[in-house]
């Protein structure tokens, strides 16, 4: 039995920040030491990111509707809401890129109604409530009531992986079945001016954005490109634990990304892709050669120039990548969506594999293989 990935479809909040303006503001913060004065513009500038989007509407000199919770445009002072503040606004936010990105999924599929849907995936990190957006998605989609439900939260940045092998194995318990996956994620509702190091880099780089698609036994229609979900695997590295990580403070979640986490994945990478590339063996001889296309999540510049380097593939093989990066920033589990619907989107041929990987707090390293499908 193929089991395939369709309809696979992006969504983000229309707030808009340039990466040029935002860094300004943060360098503008009062109470940064020396150190931070000297981090925050190169952590921005290096970031390979020009544009990133956001739910807090209120990010901007401009006038706005009703108070300010998140910053003040007359002193430029970025606010320090509490976490019940942020949360509420990632209940109203989050449900609604949830619905959108799950309705694009579905209206892109001719052969794949609402009522088809057997069973909702959702995936978050940035938030939590309950009932939660797989019962949301079910109301607001009209899928059946008697769908079942799962929500991976708190995983971190690597989480539409294992969402994906899950939808995978219930289509393969059951060949009705139709899966539909959804990951969205409010990161920038936890951004804050700090002079610790590891928050002032996560600032740099963390976005809004959701994705979705439909795990099923259907085979694409004529003209469509799709992917086969091969198999899955997860690697945790040796070291790595304290090095990224994801905490509730206060004020927000914390989140722990350390400039060793580059590091690692250079001196771990290649081991913890063998195990997905080991079942052929012409792949594991050769990966860069035999795996056309890289959707690797882009946590940061540095992460992707390692790996790279390390596992000598081309500049064109990280450009969808370094793209999503640059347009989108990172936006934690939703990134690969955006990552993976860029590479059907460009040059690609019925039978090209594509290797899939994320990385998140532990080190965890979870890998997919998948082939490209034309109906």
């Amino acid at each position: 039995m193929t089991v395939t990935l369709r309809g696979l479809r992006t969504a983000v909040p229309p707030t808009v920040l340039i990466q040029e303006q935002v860094r300004d503001v943060f360098a503008a913060q009062p109470g940064l030491s020396r150190l931070a004065q000297r981090i925050v513009p190169t952590s921005f500038n290096v970031s390979g990111i020009e544009t990133r989007h956001t739910v807090i509407e209120e990010l901007t000199f401009d006038e706005v509707d009703g108070d300010r919770e998140f910053f003040d445009p007359a002193t430029g002072e970025l606010l320090m809401p509490g976490t019940k503040v942020r949360n509420e606004l990632y209940i109203r936010e989050a449900t609604k890129l949830y619905v959108e990105a799950g309705r694009l999924a579905l209206d892109a599929l001719d052969d794949v109604a609402a009522s088809d849907v057997t069973h909702v995936i959702t995936v978050s990190c940035t938030g939590f409530y309950a009932p939660g957006p797989d019962y949301m998605l079910v109301r607001e989609l009209g899928l059946d009531l008697a769908v079942q439900r799962f929500h991976l939260g708190f995983m971190g940045c690597y989480a539409t992986m294992p969402a994906l092998r899950l939808a995978k194995q219930l289509v393969q318990a059951d060949a009705d079945a139709v899966v539909l996956v959804v990951t969205a994620e409010l990161c920038t509702l936890h951004l804050r001016s700090s002079n610790d190091p590891d928050t002032i880099v996560a600032s740099s780089l963390f976005a809004d954005g959701a994705g979705a698609g439909i795990v099923s036994n259907r085979m694409p229609a004529p003209g469509e490109l799709a992917f086969g979900l091969d198999r899955f695997e997860t690697v945790i590295t040796p070291v790595g634990e304290a090095d990224m990580a994801w905490k509730i403070g206060d004020n927000g979640f914390e989140m722990i990304l350390s400039t060793y986490v580059p590091h690692i994945i250079d001196e771990h990478i290649e081991s913890a892709i063998a195990p997905l590339l080991a079942p052929e063996p012409a792949l594991l001889a050769d990966p860069a050669g035999a795996v056309a296309h890289w959707a690797i999540h882009p946590g940061g510049r540095s992460i992707l120039d390692k790996v790279e380097s390390k596992l000598a593939l081309s500049e064109a093989q990280l450009v969808p990548a370094r793209e999503t990066l640059r347009d989108y920033g990172n936006m934690s589990s939703a990134t690969i969506a955006f990552v993976l619907r860029n590479i059907l989107d460009g040059t690609t041929a019925p039978g090209d594999r594509v290797l899939a990987m994320a990385f998140g707090p532990g080190l965890t390293v979870e890998t997919g293989l998948l082939t490209v499908l034309e109906g």
